[in-house]
C-alpha cells in the first residue's frame, strides 16, 4: 500500500475497479489548507484519460508490475499489434489502446512492456524517449525565406504526421519525441 507521496510518473494503480498508469502529476502545496496531489490517470484496459486529486497522505493501492523487452514485429489491421521477448522470444498480441503512439512504431523498435506480475497481463507499453524516421513525403521547402520557425507537415515513414522546419526534404532522417509527436532534430547519418 502506497501513499499519495509515492506517485510518480509511470506508475499503475488501482482506482474505482480499474487499473491506471500515471501519465502527469502536480504536487501542489497552497498557502492555506492541506497540500494534494493533482494527476491524470489513463486506463490500461479501455485507453481513456481522467483528472483525478489526490489529498497528502491518501493511501493509494499499487499494482506490482515487471518490465520486460519486447521487439515490435507488425501489426494485423487496425487494432491488433505483435511483440516479441527479446530474452525468451516468446509473442504477444497487444490492442491498440495500450499503446501510447503506436503511429510512431516502426518494425523492428524495441520497447518497454508493463506486465501485471499477479496475473501476467500486458498493462501499456513505453516507447523510447525519441525515434529516428525517415521522411517519405513533405513539399519541397527553401531554407531563408522566412523570419521565423515556420514549418511545414510531413509524412514519416511508420505513416504518422509530423511538422519539421521548411529546411526538411524527403528522404531526410528526423529525430521525433515520442511522448508530443514532435520534430527534435535532423539527423545526419
Amino acid at each position: 500500500m502506497a501513499t499519495s507521496s509515492d506517485i510518480r510518473k509511470g506508475l499503475c494503480i488501482k482506482y474505482s475497479n480499474d487499473i491506471y498508469k500515471i501519465i502527469e502529476f502536480l504536487h501542489v502545496k497552497p498557502g492555506k489548507g492541506p497540500a494534494f496531489v493533482r494527476t491524470k490517470l489513463k486506463s490500461v484496459t479501455t485507453g481513456k484519460v481522467i483528472d483525478n486529486t489526490f489529498s497528502a497522505g491518501h493511501k493509494i493501492d499499487d499494482v506490482r508490475v515487471e518490465t520486460h523487452k519486447f521487439q515490435y514485429l507488425y501489426n494485423e489491421g487496425e487494432s491488433t499489434y505483435h511483440f516479441m521477448n527479446t530474452e525468451d522470444y516468446s509473442q504477444i498480441q497487444l490492442e491498440k489502446d495500450a499503446l501510447d503512439r503506436p503511429d510512431l512504431m516502426k518494425e523492428g523498435q524495441v520497447v518497454t512492456v508493463i506486465i501485471n506480475s499477479e496475473d501476467n497481463m500486458p498493462l501499456s507499453v513505453d516507447m523510447p524517449a525519441s525515434v529516428v524516421l525517415e521522411v517519405t513525403a513533405t513539399e519541397p521547402g527553401v531554407k531563408g525565406n522566412t523570419a521565423t520557425n515556420a514549418t511545414k507537415p510531413a509524412t514519416v515513414e511508420t505513416g504518422a504526421k509530423v511538422n519539421v522546419p521548411l529546411f526538411i526534404n524527403e528522404g531526410d532522417k528526423i529525430k521525433v519525441e515520442t511522448e508530443k509527436g514532435t520534430y527534435q532534430e535532423r539527423v545526419k547519418e
